[in-house]
């Protein structure tokens, strides 16, 4: 026979029909519109198709399965494909099914042979009738226990075939077994029997060779079948025929060594009764008796050995009992005949008492277990699903039968029709989620169902809310037209009508209708109904309405036919009383609202990065997270365009059509602009109020303002060049380049449109424009300059840090010098004298860049771009102003107070100060005072006019005294008046007044004289003091009852000025000053005193208590203080 493997063509259609299942299914659910074009069948929705293919797969398999078993129960292996033989060397059939004496030496064994001759004898199910036993063992030994059998390899009879295995000690022959297997595959064999001689038991080493061998073939057979150890006896007087019993011991399930050891001891005893009785009948039987005798001795110690080798340890038999027979010499006479002995019966008889067992998974078995189990399972169901839809179709139709009877009141019906509504409502989730498992195994009947109670709800829903809700909501649009158009009424019933408005545009177009804002106006413009209940009127009436309007987008045909001529009018008259533009505000928080709590504020420290600002500025103002370039980019656009979209077109799509259109100004693309640059202007707000709150720390000492500087001037770790990237980078929020498609355009444009005629203008590069330009644009400019270049000018960032690095460099040597306070001081003083050098220079440009800012970013410049130069100039500034101070007390003050102290007019003595001297110091063009501060405050101060003043773009962060500039002034005021030619001379006239009971009067100053008697008044001029060697003056009256009388004489250049000390003054104008002196009885002496030049003399009275202020600036000792420097 030919060694060829096999495999069944049934196994293999089925597989094909599988795929093809799937590969039909996947055509059909995924694209059912296409299969449904081209073939006809379908669309069929997702649950139909899975319960059909599966019903249908299972039904392949089942048919495939059965067809093979059909094969295996006629004998037949089936329908094969054979592989690396030709076909007629494996078809060829068998020429002799029976062996004989002549055939080869090797016979082999043919499983169709075996099952061809069983199919004959047995029919078709001969599987099930009848028993195979794998003989192994020596074939000698075989031989003894069934003749014949190794050479014909099977032996038949009475049902029990007989198939010698070969030797246990030999490996498993897979070939053997593989035909073995396909003889029967789903039980191979019914038991095994070991076949052994009593005279040659085998040893430790040939026991574990047929563990090995046996636990080896067990596992190519897939099954483990039980094992009669059968040995043969040499015994002579042994014999065996029909009528005597058989010999050996059947251990039964469980059986041990200890049980078999016991066993052999009963069966001594029986085969010694047993042969007693035979030797009485023929003494020369005595083989029973031998065999007794040597069960008790030596036989049962071997076997008992044998026993524990073979039915102990993980690879034991499954020993069902033990066999002794004696040798049988004889074979039938016929092949392939077993004989028939009392042994074989006892085995055969067992056999059927036990059977093998599936090693591995029987995969055979649980599919027969999953298809009952599907079968039975689907059965239950089906049964469950018929009665459950049944129930549920008979609900149906009396819910539609009750809906449908038109004579019941109408709460009633609105009751029945709620009633439908919800089983509607009920199958519509039971379609869009699924049914219930147990409605469904092919019954579920809810489409079928919800399609036939459709037409009456829609009938039903037509006559009781429909059209009397439409009819409702028309009236109530009548009765708004008719109000008059200026009236209270309509004006507060804007609203109202807006919302009855939209409730029936939503009725008459399904893509606007919305169930839960229709149910809840609705309800606000029809609150009862006639014939219903108010309490059932309003539990109903929103149900009802919310599910027409929840599902009039799936049914157009529900809607209404409105008014078009009552739309319009009423739309007319609501655009005149609404402006849409009012819910601009509200849309713009609204928004807001959203994106904020998605931003977190952003702080001073997340601008500057990773560098430390604490030391140089800082401020506890926020940035709105809302209002940041990341936030515009990633959500407020997108938001603003949603507001567009979205909430603009619910507002207008009540009050503009196609033919009814709202003006401009409330079109979504104004909507979007005004929210636009509203929020970029917010945006800008929000970023000047925190950096224009931003505060310097100032400097304590010259060393820190220098680590200041140092610090800003970094451009690697610098706060300040940080904060203004993050400030540029935020100022381009919203920034769109020029597209490249505009840039070709335009050149094209000039290509074709060129003249050749026409004046060429130099057209300025634009960059990217934003809408935050207007705010950022100065700074962005000014980050923009390279190295004193820039947009704003030629002021830019990096020229100022530059800048600023020389200015640190500066104070750093001064800080390093010998003695810095006298370098600090030689610096200020070079300052004051009004000589720039480069630290007043880096000032100035800070000046220039904060101011170039503008004034928004007033604050900002201010304290990032003045203060920090500012406070550092003023370390060094302060102890120059001290030294400056000192010289100011050596050099003027101190010689002032030695030339006028307790002199008059500057204190009330008889003692005059000098004319001459007190000329030295006032003079207006060499004078001490004037020659001082032009020589030391030339930087600081100067004159406009006779007024020195205060330069605030020069005073270097120093506080000039306020004292110190009132006393310089006045003086500088009495110099223009008194020595406006360098020395003393003050020219001014005098007219006498005629005074009650005075006669005359005489005035004398230096030698010039008025006399006055009441004649005509005239003007008479005065120098002083006079070009006279007795300086003096002295007044002289007389009264119309007495002679003349002196009323003042004083000597000295201030004579006159003590004179007037003495008068009441009385200024008349600009120029003229009424000077009147009261006589000792009381009669006034008047004059009038006319000036050339403001107060004239009168002005020196403005001396009397007058000190020269000591210092020049206010100081702060701590700042002064030299130790700054280190």
């Amino acid at each position: 026979m030919s060694k060829v493997k096999v495999k069944t063509l049934i196994g293999s259609v089925v597989t094909v029909a599988f795929f093809l299942t799937v590969i039909v299914a996947f055509l059909f659910y995924a694209f059912p519109e296409n299969v449904a074009s081209a073939t006809g069948f379908g669309p069929y929705d997702g649950q139909r198709i899975l319960t059909f293919c599966a019903m249908l797969v299972a039904a392949l398999f089942l048919l495939g399965w059965l067809t093979e078993k059909a094969f295996d129960f006629a004998g037949k292996s089936g329908l094969y494909l054979h592989w690396g033989q030709k076909k007629s060397q494996i078809t060829a059939p068998v020429a002799n099914t029976i062996a004989s004496v002549e055939d080869d030496e090797d016979p082999v064994f043919s499983e169709d042979a075996v099952s061809e001759h069983l199919l004959f004898r047995y029919g078709r199910r001969w599987q099930r009738k009848i028993r195979i036993l794998l003989v192994m063992g020596n074939p000698d030994d075989v031989q003894k226990a069934a003749p014949g059998l190794c050479h014909d390899l099977w032996q038949e009879g009475d049902g029990n075939v007989l198939i010698y295995g070969g030797d246990a000690q030999s490996l498993p022959d897979e070939i053997f077994l593989s035909k073995l297997k396909r003889l029967r595959s789903g039980q191979p064999v019914d038991g095994i029997v070991q076949v052994m001689s009593t005279s040659a038991l085998p040893t430790d080493s040939e026991r574990d060779a047929f563990l090995r061998c046996r636990q080896k073939a067990d596992h190519l057979l897939g099954w483990q079948a039980p094992v009669w150890l059968w040995l043969t006896d040499k015994a002579t007087g042994a014999q065996q025929d029909a009528e005597t019993a058989a010999t050996g011991v059947i251990f039964g399930p469980e059986g041990t060594v200890k049980g078999a050891g016991e066993a052999f001891s009963t069966l001594a005893l029986h085969l010694q009764k047993a042969g007693m009785v035979q030797i009485l009948n023929n003494p020369a039987h005595n083989g029973l008796l031998q065999l007794s005798s040597r069960l008790q001795h030596e036989l049962k110690a071997s076997l008992t050995v044998l026993l524990n080798g073979l039915m102990q340890g993980s690879a034991a038999w499954r020993l069902r009992g033990v066999m002794f027979s004696p040798e049988l010499a004889s074979a039938g006479s016929v092949p392939n005949t077993r004989l028939d002995t009392p042994t074989w019966k006892a085995v055969v008889d067992d056999c059927d008492a036990v059977s093998g067992r599936k090693l591995g998974f029987d995969g055979l078995r649980m599919l027969r277990l999953i298809l009952l189990s599907l079968i039975v399972l689907w059965g239950a169901g089906t049964l469950l699903s018929l009665i459950v839809n049944r129930t549920q179709i008979y609900q149906a139709q009396e819910t539609a039968r009750q809906a449908a009877d038109t004579s019941l009141p109408l709460a009633e019906r609105l009751r029945n029709q709620l009633v439908l509504q919800q089983s509607i409502a009920r199958l519509q989730h039971r379609e869009a989620t699924g049914a219930p498992w147990y409605t469904r195994f092919g019954l579920n009947q809810d489409s079928d169902t919800l399609a036939a109670l459709w037409p009456l709800y829609a009938k039903n829903n037509a006559q009781l809310m429909r059209d009397a809700t439409a009819d409702h909501l028309r009236q109530q649009l009548n009765a708004f037209v008719q109000l008059p158009p200026a009236s209270d009424a309509r004006i507060q019933g804007t609203q109202h009508t807006y919302d009855v408005l939209k409730s029936y545009l939503m009725m008459a177009r399904p893509e606007k209708a919305d169930a839960g804002w229709l149910a809840k106006n609705v309800m606000t413009a029809w609150p009862k109904r006639q014939n219903v209940p108010d309490g059932t009127w309003r539990e109903i009436a929103p149900k009802l309405l919310g599910f027409y309007a929840q599902n009039l987008p799936a049914h157009p045909e529900w809607k209404i036919k409105p008014d078009a001529e009552l739309i319009s009018t009423v739309r007319q008259i609501l655009l005149k009383q609404i402006g849409q533009r009012n819910a601009e505000s509200g849309l713009y928080q609204d928004m807001l609202k959203r994106v904020a709590s998605n931003w977190p504020d952003l702080t001073l420290a997340d601008m500057t990065g990773d560098t430390d600002a604490s030391t140089v500025f800082s401020t506890d103002d926020v940035v709105p997270g809302m209002f940041t370039r990341q936030a515009w980019e990633e959500q407020v656009q997108d938001a603003i365009d949603e507001v567009v979209k979205t909430r603009r077109d619910e507002i207008d799509w009540v009050l503009t059509d196609k033919t009814h259109q709202a003006g401009s100004d409330i079109s979504p693309e104004a909507l979007k602009a005004r929210l636009t640059e509203r929020y970029f202007t917010d945006f800008g707000n929000a970023w000047l109020n925190m950096v224009n709150s931003i505060q310097w720390q100032e400097a304590t000492s010259l060393s820190e303002a220098i680590a200041q500087l140092n610090l800003i001037g970094d451009v690697r770790q610098s706060p300040l060049v940080a904060l203004m990237n993050t400030l540029a980078w935020q100022g381009k929020t919203g920034q769109k380049g020029e597209a490249l498609a505009d840039s070709i355009v335009d050149s094209a444009k000039k290509l074709v449109g060129k003249n050749k005629n026409a004046k060429q203008f130099i057209e300025q590069a634009q960059g990217p424009k934003g809408p935050l330009d207007a705010v950022f644009g100065p700074l962005m400019g000014l980050m923009e300059g390279k190295e004193g270049t820039g947009t704003n000018g030629n002021l830019s960032f990096q020229s100022w840090l530059a800048r600023v690095t020389q200015v640190r460099l500066k104070l750093q040597q001064v800080t390093s010098a010998p003695d810095p306070q006298a370098m600090s001081q030689m610096l200020a003083q070079t300052v004051f004298q009004g000589k720039a050098i480069d630290l007043t220079d880096t000032r100035d440009y800070g000046s220039l860049v904060a101011a170039s800012l503008g004034q928004e970013w007033n604050g900002f410049g201010q304290s990032l771009f003045v203060q920090p130069l500012d406070l550092a100039w003023r370390q060094v500034l302060a102890p120059a102003a001290g030294s400056l101070n000192a010289r100011w007390q050596t050099t003027i003050v101190d010689q002032w107070n030695k030339a006028f102290a307790g002199r008059y007019p500057f204190k009330a003595t008889g003692s005059d100060a000098s004319l001459p001297l007190l000329a030295q110091f006032l003079r207006s063009d060499a004078g001490r005072i004037t020659t001082f501060l032009k020589t030391n405050l030339g930087g600081i101060l100067h004159q406009e006019g006779n007024r020195w003043v205060v330069d605030p773009s020069a005073s270097q962060g120093m506080v000039v005294d306020p004292g110190f500039l009132r006393a310089i002034n006045q003086l500088a005021e009495l110099s223009d008046i008194v020595f406006s030619q360098g020395d003393a001379n003050v020219h001014f006239e005098l007219m006498a007044r005629p005074s009650r009971d005075v006669a005359r009067v005489q005035l004398s100053l230096d030698e010039q004289n008025l006399d006055y008697f009441n004649q005509m008044e005239s003007w008479q001029s005065f120098t002083w003091p006079g070009n006279t060697y007795y300086p003096g003056v002295s007044l002289n009256w007389r009264s119309v009852n007495s002679g003349m009388q002196l009323y003042a004489s004083n000597q000295g250049n201030w004579g006159f000025i003590r004179l007037l000390d003495k008068a009441l003054i009385t200024p008349l104008d600009a120029s003229r000053t009424q000077l009147v002196w009261i006589t000792p009885d009381g009669n006034p002496l008047k004059f009038v005193l006319r000036s050339e030049l403001g107060d004239g003399p009168l002005a020196l009275l403005k001396l009397q208590g007058f000190t020269l202020p000591e210092t020049i600036f206010d100081v702060d000792s701590d700042v002064a203080d030299p130790e700054g420097f280190q």
